[in-house]
């Protein structure tokens, strides 16, 4: 068990270098595209999730990611495989929804039909288990996390990065209206577009904290928090973890990265 929450550590430094104001700007500006133009949206985070996985791995273990085997829970469509395949690892993307699989139109080999709630991996199986954007799509959050830590070998990483739900992209397409209920957000989306949400209130987006992570990283007994931080600040604004109350509302997403036990 850990107390403390880590920013800027032998862990981040080399993401830390790359966590500068313009990629901040420019994926701020990319994500505007998240609905209209999906390609636009994930190549984009496809390319910074292997910058950040791939750094990360490296402050913790010294070695990149080639031929290290990444799970990635809650992979969709597989817009992160070609980006990951590119660094040499083997990387196999889970993903309960076979529409979503199929969403692009991609063929990613190895992709597996399954539920990051009961991951259908053997215990101590992959070097990296790696979730981005998918816990605040699911009921049992930590139950996910749980299952990741448990399916990447000791020593090996885990990296949870989700949406906080105060911040402004929580209520993802319904927001901000989301400040006023996640269900007065969904009707009104409903109501204004003549169709449901993709990302639907107490169906597939639930309300997560900052604190609620933070909570459970430091009760897990397998494994060691050795990060925390804002993933798309600035590393000048990482700051802002350590904050009760703030945090909740301007950190936006909050990364947290494990060593496996």
């Amino acid at each position: 068990m850990r107390t403390g929450i880590r920013g800027r550590s032998a862990v981040t430094r080399l993401f830390a270098q790359r966590a500068t104001l313009q990629r901040s700007v420019g994926l701020l500006r990319d994500f505007g595209h998240e609905q209209t133009a999906p390609d636009v949206f994930y190549g984009a985070l496809a390319r910074d999730s292997v910058e950040l996985v791939g750094d990360l791995y490296r402050g913790l273990t010294g070695e990149t990611l080639h031929e290290r085997v990444v799970l990635d829970v809650g992979g969709g469509p597989g817009y992160f495989a070609e980006v990951f395949h590119a660094h040499g690892a083997q990387y196999f993307p889970v993903e309960p929804d076979a529409s979503e699989m199929h969403a692009a139109g991609l063929t990613v080999h190895g992709s597996v039909r399954g539920s990051g709630m009961a991951l259908p991996f053997r215990t101590s199986s992959v070097d990296i288990c790696f979730s981005s954007n998918v816990a605040e799509h699911v009921r049992d959050p930590w139950l996910m996390a749980e299952e990741m830590l448990r399916v990447t070998k000791p020593g090996g990483m885990t990296v949870l990065s989700y949406t906080l739900w105060l911040s402004p992209f929580g209520g993802h397409e319904t927001r901000p209206w989301h400040y006023l209920g996640g269900e007065y957000a969904a009707r009104r989306y409903a109501r204004t577009h003549g169709q449901e949400p993709k990302n639907r209130f107490g169906v597939s987006l639930f309300d997560i904290g900052a604190a609620d992570g933070l909570r459970w990283a430091r009760a897990t007994p397998n494994g060691t928090l050795v990060a925390a931080f804002p993933r798309y600040h600035p590393r000048w604004a990482w700051w802002l973890i350590r904050i009760p109350g703030l945090r909740e509302l301007f950190a936006s997403n909050l990364v947290l990265v494990f060593r496996a036990h």
